[in-house]
């Protein structure tokens, strides 16, 4: 590559998209495209859909219907690369950006954001400014410190007619900078103010101001609004424009967005800027000016216990009216909580093998520190309900209703609890402790007991982090561990597994419809095999009352699918997966026993052996991390 050829042609492609004429000439710009002088929270949210909306309805998706039942989920590709588990609170964002775009009263109040530490809340206000930096320049006065609308030049008693022949809605007035430009540089002349077209920066505090916590001993308003240069007010008087620095966060954040950093850790008296700012749209000038227009989109986020105790006193009231408050909660889908780890995963330097159920293990050890107790289920089935999975109660096909949990467990649920970051930190210590550049379950279990040991929590909660990983985790893993080995061990599990499943539904369909089989190769008519379809039943506790149900939920489902278009095979119904991964489990299980724990193998067990650690690498184990999880299978699984 010639650098400096590549150097020069950025350079130009950069000058040819910069723009700068005169307040006539935008006039004619605009009058093309009214949609270029949008407000603030118009800009975001059109920067939000454009990158498309996928609506998911329950009847039409079977996992979203377990977890929403008929509630219909849309979700935004704006955010679907990096946020996972909290549909329904960007759903929450997205409407009120909705609403504020149609500047109803959501345009004049500060979106809050309320969460746990590491809930996802600061993502989300970085994610809609690293979008602001990436979309389209915005055209501004030259020179003004707030990057104002060029239409704030028009006389109020000529908007009117020029609403009518733009065709859009002007608000707002001239900072006093570019008043004073006007009437002392222009003499009035407000069509020959030049007109600049800049974008969006983070570094250059262009369109996004970022408001820290402030010591309350040292806190300064000027950090908003901006200050007066006293260097220069022995040539100026005290309102005189000139003397003003607006390099506040609400000048700077004028047109895009404020974002204020914990928030409440601020005192009161300083946000009180926040109350013009919102309902007026407006922020004071440094000393004695006049108030400056504001078009923004206030964020503001931190903890809950700062917020409790922020609402708790009732002199915040006016601030508390300008609010609109979303909770960020943990997430507590299993399937979504490993994606954000993988996310995460992706964007490290760690090249290190990751075995297969690793990040499952912590996902799911994460997940139970921050589901609610339950009277009706145990924990693990709890997580899997919560994770769209299908749970049949032993014995019958009853399943056990999401909407009766979530009830059970009140709205705080989520809200507490092992963070994302704890996780992701117990997986970076086992990766550099690693000695064989692998983890595994074993070892990312070893980690988070560690590091849960070293928390400094009270001793009840340290003993109930320690349980779940210790006991129900540990359990839970033996179950997949041993489903794991044992489809590595027999051949062609898929296909023996499929056979089952075909066999199974055209004998129940038949018992169901009250009809008889086929036979393939004889061609005789027969009835249904009750003792094959009681063999696979049997596997998950359905009982002899309960398997004419069971059969009719298995039918009716198999056709629900087929209507929708979908593929039907052994995994499309979780308890007949699950009864016929146990039946096929139950006919090699002695043998599975007898080789992996075998010490000295005969040359057929040797070979089939070799057969297992070959499938299962091909299921993605490492050598290292076959022999690690197959002597403890040997040690911990099919016990006497």
């Amino acid at each position: 590559m010639n650098f400096e050829e590549f150097i020069k042609s950025d350079r130009e492609s950069r000058n040819r998209e910069k723009f700068e004429g005169t307040f006539l000439d935008y006039l004619e710009i605009i009058k093309e495209n009214p949609d270029i002088a949008k407000l603030s929270h118009k800009r975001i949210y059109d920067m939000v859909v454009s990158k498309g909306i996928e609506v998911l309805k329950g009847e039409e998706n079977p996992k979203v219907k377990k977890i929403y039942g008929n509630e219909s989920i849309r979700k935004y590709g704006f955010f679907k690369d990096d946020f996972f588990g909290i549909d329904k609170v960007i759903m929450k964002l997205v409407n009120y950006l909705h609403s504020a775009s149609m500047n109803a009263e959501e345009s004049r109040q500060v979106l809050y954001l309320v969460g746990p530490v590491g809930a996802g809340k600061s993502s989300l206000v970085e994610a809609l400014k690293k979008a602001l930096v990436d979309c389209a320049p915005i055209y501004s006065l030259k020179g003004c410190p707030m990057h104002e609308e060029p239409l704030h030049l028009i006389p109020k008693h000529l908007r009117p007619k020029f609403e009518e022949l733009l065709g859009l809605k002007i608000e707002g007035d001239l900072c006093p900078v570019c008043k004073y430009k006007l009437l002392n540089n222009l003499n009035g002349e407000y069509e020959k103010f030049p007109v600049e077209r800049k974008g969006f920066s983070i570094r250059s505090r262009k369109g996004i101001g970022v408001v820290p916590p402030v010591d309350p001993n040292n806190q300064d308003t000027s950090i908003l609004t901006g200050s007066i240069d006293i260097s220069k007010m022995d040539m100026y008087s005290e309102d005189d424009p000139r003397i003003f620095s607006l390099n506040g966060a609400f000048n700077v954040g004028n047109r895009g967005l404020v974002e204020f950093i914990e928030v409440f850790k601020n005192d009161v008296e300083y946000l009180h800027t926040i109350i013009t700012a919102t309902q007026e749209k407006s922020i004071p000038s440094p000393g004695k000016g006049s108030m400056i227009y504001f078009d923004g989109l206030i964020i503001a986020h931190s903890n809950e216990a700062e917020w409790n105790k922020f609402k708790s006193d009732h002199t915040n009231e006016a601030i508390l009216d300008r609010i609109v408050k979303i909770e960020v909660p943990y997430c507590l889908e299993l399937d979504e909580e490993v994606k954000i780890y993988e996310k995460i995963l992706k964007k490290s330097n760690f090249n290190a093998h990751i075995a297969p159920h690793t990040i499952e293990i912590a996902a799911m050890f994460a997940i139970l520190s921050r589901l609610s107790p339950s009277a009706k289920v145990d924990p693990i089935t709890k997580l899997k309900i919560y994770n769209g999975e299908d749970i049949v109660e032993k014995g019958g096909t009853k399943r056990i209703d999401i909407n009766e949990l979530r009830e059970e467990a009140g709205s705080y649920e989520g809200m507490k609890g092992i963070s994302t970051r704890f996780i992701i930190k117990a997986i970076d210590n086992a990766l550099s402790s690693s000695e064989h550049n692998c983890i595994n379950p074993l070892s990312i279990m070893e980690s988070i007991i560690k590091s849960v040991k070293e928390m400094d929590i009270a001793a009840e909660d340290k003993k109930k982090y320690l349980a779940f990983m210790q006991d129900t985790i540990r359990k839970e893993y033996n179950k997949i561990l041993e489903k794991e080995i044992t489809k590595a061990f027999i051949h062609s599990f898929r296909e023996q597994a499929e056979s089952l499943f075909d066999n199974y539904i055209d004998n129940a369909e038949a018992f169901v419809n009250k009809s008889k089989i086929k036979d393939i190769s004889t061609g005789e008519e027969l009835n249904p095999d009750e003792e094959f379809m009681r063999s696979i039943e049997e596997q998950i506790g359905v009982s002899e009352n309960s398997c004419k149900g069971f059969r009719a939920d298995v039918t009716s489902y198999m056709f629900y699918l087929i209507r929708n278009g979908s593929k039907i095979d052994y995994t499309s119904y979780e308890p007949l997966k699950e009864a016929i991964e146990k039946k096929l489990m139950a006919s090699v299980k002695d043998l599975s026993r007898i080789i992996t724990k075998s010490r000295v193998r005969d040359t057929e067990q040797a070979e089939k052996y070799n057969s297992m650690v070959e499938e299962m690498q091909n299921n993605g184990y490492c050598l290292h991390c076959c022999d690690v999880i197959l002597k403890y299978a040997a040690n911990n699984l099919w016990k006497d």
